[in-house]
């Protein structure tokens, strides 16, 4: 199994927003166990995306299709101002044991 983060660092106050952001285009998309988290402790204004995969294939797969689906366009849309949202980010991918 793959396990990705995508980390996002918030502009203050922005944190919640893109949460919520996020949490939408979770519900609209076919992955399966994608978590929206915000920190409690730790450096603040993050937001991580965690999303599992069977193996990197699949992950690769749901790549190419990003954004193609009718809600996922329809999502896209409510996507464009995201930019200035955060002012860095990043991305692990990790195998679980």
């Amino acid at each position: 199994m793959i396990i990705v983060h995508d980390t996002f660092v918030c502009k203050p106050g922005n944190a919640s927003k893109l949460a919520k952001l996020m949490k939408e285009w979770a519900d609209v998309t076919p992955k399966k166990n994608t978590y929206v988290m915000t920190d409690m402790t730790g450096p603040w204004h993050h937001v991580i995306v965690t999303s599992t995969y069977e193996n990197l294939t699949d992950y690769e797969k749901e790549m190419e299709n990003f954004g193609k689906s009718p809600e996922e366009k329809k999502m896209m849309e409510k996507f464009k101002d995201m930019n200035e949202m955060y002012t860095s980010g990043s991305r692990e991918i990790y195998k679980k044991w």
